[in-house]
């Protein structure tokens, strides 16, 4: 494993060490198409633990798609619902992969950091770009007039925040990926 992949924050605000917490919950931030969702699934099979996709959990909550509720009720209604729907979370022994915007909410987050050991699955602007095909239809959080480009410059510092664990994933595949959070869990 290249030590320059992974990135690891000391002792958090609990004192417990990254990927030894209580609960043995995993939980991936990052910017869409970071592969949260994927990685999610194969790690969470490969580790014998339960998997949470909060965006499956949004929709299924609001009996809505994730693009209907952006485009008819707006970003910040979107926030909110993301919101309760993390809060409302108390799992053990899961890997959950959360929707991109979740870092706008530092109840959400602190309820994540909580809860499990925060991984930031790290991509460039370009290869996010690259991997995002359905922008209209996908689900994710712009504001009104907001380039990808401008979405992911705000974004950034947040997930750096909260990261208890950063994975650079830019030029790996979701196998590369999930060995080497295996090797650390």
């Amino acid at each position: 494993m290249n030590p320059k992949t992974i990135t690891r924050r000391g002792e958090d605000d609990s004192g417990v060490p990254p990927m030894t917490h209580p609960q043995h919950n995993i939980i991936l931030i990052g910017m869409p198409g970071a592969g949260k969702s994927t990685v999610g699934v194969v790690l969470a099979k490969t580790l014998g633990m339960q998997f949470i996709d909060c965006d499956i959990l949004i929709q299924q909550q609001s009996g809505r798609m994730l693009q209907e509720i952006l485009d008819e009720d707006g970003p910040d209604a979107f926030r909110q619902i993301e919101e309760e729907v993390i809060l409302s979370l108390s799992p053990r022994h899961s890997v959950i992969a959360t929707g991109g915007s979740v870092i706008w909410s530092r109840a959400a987050m602190e309820h994540l950091k909580s809860l499990g050991v925060v991984v930031y699955l790290e991509i460039s602007c370009s290869e996010m770009e690259k991997r995002i095909k359905n922008i209209t239809t996908r689900g994710i959080v712009l504001l009104p007039d907001q380039t990808l480009r401008e979405m992911y410059e705000s974004r950034v510092p947040l997930y750096e925040q909260y990261a208890d664990i950063t994975i650079a994933s830019s030029e790996k595949d979701v196998e590369s990926v999930v060995r080497e959070l295996h090797a650390i869990s």
